[in-house]
């Protein structure tokens, strides 16, 4: 199966640790990096698709940041 997950956060290096973590534990990168204004936090927030191929079925309980 390969699984997808959309990684988002404030455009702080967080947000770079936190793609970065992806990686490390296995997943790609999916796609361009988008960047926009969040109006109710007045920040500029960023967010990048990620994909890994994995052995397990599909489940709606699956946690994809445990993958």
């Amino acid at each position: 199966m390969k699984a997808y997950r959309l990684l988002t956060a404030e455009d702080t290096s967080a947000f770079c640790h936190k793609v970065t973590e992806a990686l490390a534990n296995g997943w790609e990168l999916y796609g361009t990096p988008a960047y926009a204004h969040d109006p109710a936090s007045g920040q500029m927030r960023c967010a990048q698709a990620v994909i890994k191929d994995v052995d397990v079925s599909y489940s709606p309980e699956l946690k994809l940041g445990k993958l």
